[in-house]
């Protein structure tokens, strides 16, 4: 049998319509309207995509969105003096620095001077810590979203057998972190494989939930999955270009083979992809509650 395929945009859209209803009501009731700043510096196609997506984002669900351009040469000092004037002002609630900055400026210091209650991306060393220890405030973007798309997948977790292929600090390791933590949609027994994992096949196999953020293409094939798993595939890879002449994508799984062995799998593109910017989202819209206290 086929698996259900978990619609990443179906879900976004969801989320989306909830969240919209959510600013609805603070402006109503507490005067309060979200606000979220993006940096981008530079010209980077795909960042300009990605920073594009976000304001689009924001004027869906009706959060104020404060883009700052910047030329790809300005100083570090000057970007510096940005954040923390973003920082200061009361009508960010969330601040997003685009990467990659150019390599003339130290990203984990920039990142680092982001006020912890307004790092909306999950990524200071502050927020890495709350979410260690289970006081989440902003959980990363991307890995928030694959728990709402295994959760409304109607996936069960409470002591599930959920293996991680990955260990990058932006997928892997948070989204470990998070379903094994003793509260509601997690509570899962949670292995991580990486490249120094040793038959790597015999701990997909015992997945119940199995989450593949390798980073190379089809690397994840129907002998390694478990019969009847959720197949959550985070990868996006260029494996050429279509006859329309766009690029051709492929995820970390080999979908078609896959599909025919798991009960449920989420697509690329489709499936995680739309949740990220979705995730940054609810996640301003959480900065501006904690600040309307």
């Amino acid at each position: 049998m086929t698996a259900e395929i978990i619609s990443g945009k179906s879900v976004a859209e969801a989320i989306r319509a909830e969240l919209k209803q959510e600013v609805v009501e603070l402006k109503a009731k507490q005067g309060i309207q979200p606000g979220l700043a993006t940096v981008l510096v530079g010209d980077n196609p795909a960042s300009v995509s990605y920073v594009t997506a976000k304001g689009k984002g924001c004027e869906e669900i009706g959060i104020a969105s404060f883009q700052h351009t910047l030329p790809g040469d300005i100083s570090e000092a000057d970007l510096m003096k940005l954040v923390n004037k973003l920082n200061q002002d009361a009508k960010v609630n969330g601040i997003l620095v685009q990467l990659p900055l150019p390599k003339h400026i130290n990203e984990n210091k920039i990142l680092y001077a982001i006020d912890p209650n307004k790092d909306v991306d999950g990524f200071h060393p502050v927020n890495v810590g709350r979410l260690v220890i289970g006081e989440d405030l902003f959980p990363p973007c991307t890995p928030a979203g694959i728990q709402e798309l295994i959760v409304r997948s109607g996936t069960p977790t409470k002591g599930a057998e959920l293996v991680v292929v990955g260990r990058s600090n932006i997928v892997g390791k948070p989204i470990a972190i998070m379903m094994l933590q003793k509260k509601p949609n997690a509570n899962a027994t949670v292995t991580i494989c990486h490249t120094g994992s040793r038959n790597m096949k015999e701990h997909t196999l015992r997945a119940d939930i199995l989450i593949v953020a390798a980073g190379a293409p089809k690397a994840v094939t129907a002998d390694m999955v478990k019969p009847g798993a959720t197949v959550i595939d985070v990868g996006v890879n260029r494996i050429g270009t279509a006859e329309s002449g766009k690029a051709k994508l492929a995820g970390d799984v080999d979908f078609d083979a896959v599909k025919e062995v798991a009960a449920k799998i989420t697509p690329v593109p489709g499936g995680v992809g739309p949740m990220t910017i979705t995730m940054l989202l609810r996640n301003t819209v959480r900065a501006s509650r904690l600040h309307a206290k």
